[in-house]
C-alpha cells in the first residue's frame, strides 16, 4: 500500500468518525497508530517514518477543516503519553511532561507528529471525546468514561485493524430518571 493510499484511507476513516461524533473545536480526538502493524509486522518492531507521515498527514488534513483538537498517543516506552499542540494543553488545562518521542521510544507516529505540529507538547493523559486506533494500540485509557464503539466502513489500513469510538455523558439516576426535557411530566 502506497503512502498516498494510506493517507487516503486514514482520511476516509476519520471523516466517517467525525460525522458520527460531531467533533468541533471544543473536542479532542485521540489517535493511536502503529506503522509496523500497517506494514503487516508486529507492533513496535518495524516502524516506518514514511507510513507515519502518511497517517499524520491524513489526520491533520481532516483536522484543518473540522478544527477539533488532536492528540497522538505514543507507545508504551513513554507510558502512552500524547503529542498535542500547546493551544490544546492550554484550552483543556492539561499538564505537560518532559520527553521527546523518537521512533524507538514513542513510536514513529508520535515522533512524526511531534516534528509536524506547530507547537508540540507532550501530556501524560487526556480525556478525549473520540478516538481512532490503527493497529490495536489500545487508546481506551485516553477516552472519556463512557465510550461507544463506532463501526467504520474502513476496517483495515494496510494490514492494521482499525477501531473507533466516540464518547457520551454518563446516564445517571435510577428507575425514575429522565434524559430528555420533553419527558418531564409531573414534578415530584
Amino acid at each position: 500500500m502506497s503512502s498516498a493510499d494510506i493517507e487516503a484511507r486514514v482520511t476516509e476513516a476519520l471523516l466517517e468518525l467525525v460525522a458520527v461524533s460531531k467533533l468541533t473545536e471544543e473536542h479532542i480526538l485521540v489517535i493511536g497508530a502503529s506503522s509496523s502493524e500497517v506494514l503487516g509486522h508486529h507492533i513496535g518492531t518495524s516502524g516506518s517514518m514514511e507510513v507515519a507521515q502518511a497517517i499524520v498527514q491524513g489526520i491533520l488534513h481532516v483536522q484543518a477543516t473540522h478544527l477539533f483538537h488532536v492528540a497522538f498517543q505514543s507507545c508504551e516506552h513513554l507510558n502512552r503519553a500524547l503529542v498535542t499542540e500547546q493551544r490544546t494543553l492550554r484550552q483543556f488545562s492539561l499538564e505537560e511532561v518532559s520527553v521527546v518521542p523518537v521512533a524507538n521510544a514513542g513510536g514513529a507516529v508520535a515522533a512524526t507528529a511531534y516534528r509536524t505540529l506547530q507547537k508540540p507538547v507532550l501530556v501524560e493523559q487526556i480525556q478525549a471525546h473520540a478516538g481512532i486506533d490503527i493497529g490495536d494500540t489500545l487508546i481506551g485509557m485516553h477516552l472519556r468514561r463512557v465510550a461507544v464503539p463506532v463501526r467504520l466502513t474502513i476496517k483495515e489500513i494496510g494490514f492494521a485493524h482499525v477501531t473507533a469510538a466516540r464518547t457520551r455523558p454518563k446516564l445517571i439516576g435510577g428507575q425514575r430518571a429522565t434524559y430528555q426535557i420533553e419527558e418531564l411530566g409531573d414534578m415530584c
